[in-house]
C-alpha cells in the first residue's frame, strides 16, 4: 500500500512538472518592432553627427561602421535611430548575449536546470567575456536551442539580414555552425541588439522576472574600456548593464546607460584597427545626436 502511495505521488508530481512545463513553452512572447520608435529628427542628428569625422563617414560607406541609438529619457516619445542598422557584421564576444537568453528561456521553460554553477558561468560570460565560461554555456543549451529563441524574439531574421548569431564555441575546437548569409559564426546587426535592450528594458525578454535576472548580470561590467572608458567620466552615477565584443579588427559594444539625466540603448558595430579609440567617441557623439536638436537636417 505505502509502494502505491508513493508510486501515485511521484505520478502527479512528474504531471504537474510537465503541465509547468508546457504552460511555460505556450505561453506567448511578448515581440518588439523598433519601426514605430524611428524618429526623423533623432535620425538626422545623429548622421549629422557622425559625417562631421571625415573618417567615420568613410567607414559608414564601406559598411565597416554601424551605429544605433534608443533615446528612454520621455517615456511618451522613445525614438530610435540607426546607420546601417540592418547590416550583421562580426562582433566577437558580443553575441554571448544570445547565449545568456537561450540558457535563461530553457531554464524557464524547465529545459535547463539552474545550479550554482551554470549561475557562475553566466556572470562570468557577460562580466569578464570569459570564453571558457561562454563554451560551457553553449555546450549546455547548444547551437539549435540558440537559432530557435532568436527566431523566436525576432533578433534573427534571414529575410530582414540577419541579427544576432552565434554558431562556434569560443574555444578552438568543436564544430561550426555558420550563419547562413554570410558564413559568420559570431554575428550581430545594431538593430537586433537594440532591440534585445529595449526589451531588457522593458521586461519583456522571457518575463519580467527572467528579464530582471538577466539585468542583474549584465550590470556592473567587469571590463572598463570602449563605451564604459568614456561613461565612467560623463556619467559616473549612472546604472550600466553592458557587452562588448573584440577580435582583430572588429570591435563592438553594446549598453543601456540608465541614470541621472540619462536614459538611452547605444550599440556599434566596428570593423578598423582604431575600433577602440572609435567606441569611446561615440559615446558623446551620440549624447549630441540626442540633446542637438539644432544639428536636424530641415526637410
Amino acid at each position: 500500500m505505502i509502494k502505491l502511495i508513493l508510486v501515485l505521488v511521484a505520478f502527479f508530481t512528474l504531471s504537474l512538472s510537465a503541465q509547468n512545463t508546457m504552460s511555460f513553452a505556450n505561453e506567448p512572447l511578448i515581440l518588439t518592432s523598433l519601426e514605430s520608435l524611428k524618429d526623423d529628427n533623432l535620425q538626422a542628428n545623429l548622421v549629422a553627427a557622425l559625417n562631421k569625422d571625415r573618417n567615420l563617414q568613410r567607414l559608414i560607406k564601406q559598411k565597416k561602421l554601424a551605429v544605433g541609438i534608443i533615446d528612454l529619457k520621455d517615456p511618451c516619445k522613445e525614438r530610435y535611430a540607426a546607420v546601417n542598422g540592418s547590416n550583421m557584421m562580426y562582433a566577437a564576444s558580443l553575441p554571448k548575449i544570445a547565449v545568456l537568453l537561450a540558457a535563461v528561456d530553457a531554464m524557464y521553460k524547465g529545459e535547463l536546470f539552474e545550479t550554482p554553477g551554470i549561475t557562475r558561468d553566466m556572470n562570468l560570460m557577460i562580466r569578464k567575456s570569459n570564453n571558457a565560461a561562454s563554451t560551457r554555456m553553449i555546450d549546455r543549451v547548444g547551437y539549435e536551442k540558440i537559432e530557435a529563441v532568436m527566431a523566436a524574439y525576432q533578433l534573427y531574421d534571414k529575410q530582414k539580414g540577419g541579427g544576432l548569431w552565434v554558431g562556434k564555441r569560443y574555444a578552438a575546437a568543436g564544430k561550426r555552425h555558420p550563419e547562413p548569409l554570410k558564413g559568420l559564426s559570431h554575428a550581430a546587426s545594431v538593430d537586433a541588439v537594440c532591440k534585445y535592450y529595449y526589451m531588457l528594458a522593458k521586461g519583456t525578454l522571457v518575463s519580467s522576472e527572467r528579464s530582471q535576472q538577466m539585468k542583474n548580470i549584465l550590470a556592473n561590467p567587469g571590463l572598463h574600456h570602449k563605451f564604459v572608458n568614456t561613461l565612467d567620466k560623463v556619467a559616473p552615477k549612472a546604472k550600466l548593464y553592458r557587452k562588448s565584443g573584440s577580435w582583430k579588427t572588429f570591435h563592438s559594444d553594446s549598453v543601456w546607460v540608465n541614470g541621472p539625466e540619462r536614459n538611452y540603448i547605444l550599440v556599434a558595430l566596428i570593423d578598423n584597427i582604431a575600433g577602440e579609440q572609435i567606441a569611446r567617441r561615440l559615446v558623446k557623439i551620440a549624447e549630441r545626436a540626442m540633446n542637438g536638436d539644432k544639428l536636424a537636417i530641415s526637410k
